[in-house]
């Protein structure tokens, strides 16, 4: 008789379908933002600080920030779950990167909604 020891939290298919999401809109958005700066006039702080004063913009830029932020929370969790075994250890690994992501997220809200003032 096998008998199975649980471990860990099984994520599995909701954080590979996150990733993939992620990465689409990631990857749209950077086409679309691509395609929005050669339609710029001129590459100058006054068009780019225009484009930035949609909200339109600012919001889609932030969606892009969290999906970015949690596309890389979900990879870099995946390393540390997988490479480091000492669960303390982790646990501090798990915590640094949170507040890191988390502190990034905060950063872009300032800079993206202070542009425009």
């Amino acid at each position: 008789m096998v008998i199975r020891h649980v471990v860990g939290a099984h994520y599995g298919l909701k954080d590979w379908l996150v990733q993939r999401v992620t990465g689409i809109y990631m990857a749209l958005f950077t086409l679309v933002f691509v395609a929005l700066l050669f339609c710029l006039p001129e590459f100058s702080y006054e068009a780019w600080s225009g484009l930035f004063s949609s909200t339109c913009v600012k919001f889609f830029s932030f969606l892009f920030i969290l999906s970015l932020c949690y596309h890389a929370w979900v990879g870099v969790r995946d390393i540390w779950m997988d490479y480091v075994k000492h669960a303390g250890v982790r646990l501090a690994l798990h915590l640094v990167t949170l507040f890191l992501l988390v502190g990034y997220a905060g950063w872009a809200v300032r800079i993206l909604w202070r542009l425009s003032a």
